[in-house]
């Protein structure tokens, strides 16, 4: 069995209601046609008859009524009979059309002026055929479908009216309607011009449907193209993507739910690429770091065996400088790796985030004084000054290390003689809450800077700007993305922006416990 597509099978499906519609709208039209042309064949019929409307209406006049003809069917069928039923006025009448035929079925004894009903007139005779009685062949079909009824719609005489009758209205002297002949329509088409007008409408039916089946089809099969091309398309980015093509992108034509789904694809598309080129460029970083302690150990020891440099203590220290480097770096890289994987901090307890800023800053002001750098903790010292201190919910260890980092990267990347500036505030909820939300800490550094469009960039793993974060300086450039992984695992921020001091300031957001003990 061949294999079908979702285009295929869309065309399936769209051809079969099709074909299903078409033959539900033939059968349908041939159901109404059959039950149409009986009406409408007893009103060509009911037309044709006039005369016997003449008939009636003349002997309703002259009868004054229709009680002479209620349940006589003898009566009823002279006056249906073409060649019976009164004249027209100014002829001598062909008998007492007001008494029974039961009682009087023919003229009074001893009356010799009385005669056989007379032929019907010349000017019935020469009607066409549009308007004079029917032919002796139609007669036997006619007259048992014909009834006649009074103005009240009772019937008098004759077949009752059926659904579908055609009726004709027989008015008085004064044009008041004395009463209705009904003709009921014709059960089934007998005919030969019947059955040719029905065959002649059904075919016609017929190629008017197969007509629109094929532009149905052509339509159909267009729609399905248009419609599911994208999805092919889709289809066959995803197979690129798979196969490692995330260059691959879909084009996007219109705003319907497709077009969506593309563009949603595309940014899927571009994400992937984006990710699998940072992937690329962090493991290209990572080899070159560990590419350059592991070269510089390799020269130190070839020196060694070739008798260039020999093995004392300044060589072990060399080696062993290298050694702790690649340590420090391995332990960065897992530290920065388990800190990207932490969703939560491990120990859930309130903690107070200005102590444990205040014990790394203690730990680091011998190494800061070294290099010379002005600490100004005016803005640290009146927040903790306060009471109640601030206090958050998280791994105290954690956000020691986070100040620690932080402090480094300062320490680090601001020059000799330089200034760091450490303040901290409550941030308020918006709309005036009653107690804050936010802690806020920033730390404010000298030169050198970074450039605007790298500080997005400098919580990366191993980037490095170009003018300040640099090897000469002894970072592995994980520092800032350990932090950002265990702030945002604490659920606060952490961003880079320029500082008034020529530097960078690195701003951390926590939130707060409502704590209003003293």
């Amino acid at each position: 069995m061949p294999h079908l597509t979702l285009h295929r099978k869309a065309f399936i499906a769209l051809a079969a209601l099709l074909l299903a519609l078409l033959l539900i709208f033939a059968g349908f039209s041939r159901l109404g046609l059959q039950r149409g042309l009986g009406p409408y064949v007893a009103e060509i019929e009911l037309a044709r008859m006039d005369w016997l409307a003449e008939r009636l209406q003349a002997h309703h006049t002259q009868a004054g009524g229709w009680d002479s003809l209620r349940n006589q069917s003898t009566l009823w069928g002279r006056l249906s009979h073409p060649g019976g039923g009164p004249r027209r006025p100014g002829l001598p009448p062909s008998g007492d059309l007001g008494s029974s035929p039961d009682t009087r079925p023919g003229p009074p004894p001893g009356q010799t002026d009385s005669a056989p009903p007379p032929p019907p007139p010349d000017d019935l005779r020469s009607q066409g055929p549009g308007s004079g009685p029917p032919p002796q062949r139609h007669r036997d079909d006619i007259y048992p479908r014909l009834g006649l009824l009074d103005a009240q719609e009772r019937l008098v005489v004759g077949t009752a009216p059926q659904p579908g009758s055609a009726r004709f209205a027989l008015r008085g002297t004064d044009g008041q309607t004395i009463g209705h002949l009904v003709l009921a329509p014709p059960q089934g088409v007998r005919s030969e011009a019947d059955q040719a007008f029905l065959a002649q409408h059904l075919g016609f039916v017929a190629w008017t449907g197969l007509a629109g089946l094929a532009l149905a089809l052509l339509l159909s099969g267009w729609l399905a193209r248009r419609w599911l091309a994208p999805v092919e398309a889709l289809a066959t980015g995803a197979r690129g993507i798979a196969q490692g093509a995330l260059h691959t992108r879909v084009p996007v034509h219109g705003n319907d739910e497709l077009a969506q789904l593309a563009r949603t694809f595309n940014t899927m598309a571009e994400q992937l690429s984006s990710i699998e080129a940072s992937r690329r460029q962090w493991l290209g970083d990572v080899a070159h770091e560990l590419r350059t302690p592991l070269a510089a150990m390799r020269a130190e020891i070839e020196a060694v065996q070739d008798g260039i440099r020999p093995f004392d203590d300044k060589t072990a220290l060399r080696l062993h400088r290298q050694v702790m480097r690649l340590i420090q770096l391995v332990g960065d890289l897992r530290a920065s790796l388990d800190a990207a994987g932490t969703s939560a901090p491990s120990a859930q307890v309130p903690v107070h985030p200005l102590s444990l800023l205040a014990e790394a800053l203690a730990s680091m002001r011998p190494r800061l004084a070294q290099a010379a750098i002005d600490v100004d903790t005016t803005g640290l010292d009146t927040l903790a000054a306060q009471s109640p201190a601030p206090v958050v919910q998280g791994d105290a260890q954690q956000l020691h290390q986070v100040f620690l980092n932080l402090l480094e990267n300062s320490l680090r990347y601001t020059d000799v003689g330089g200034r760091l500036q450490i303040s901290a505030r409550e941030v308020g909820a918006p709309g005036g809450a009653a107690h804050p939300q936010v802690l806020q800490v920033q730390l404010d550094d000298s030169a050198p800077g970074v450039p605007a469009h790298e500080l997005p960039r400098i919580f990366e793993r191993l980037y490095r700007a170009e003018t300040s974060r640099n090897r000469d300086h002894g970072g592995s450039g994980l520092g800032l993305a350990i932090c950002r992984a265990i702030v945002l695992a604490h659920g606060g921020t952490l961003t880079a922006d320029a500082s008034p001091l020529g530097g960078v300031r690195i701003t951390l957001t926590l939130p707060l416990l409502d704590n209003t003990a003293p």
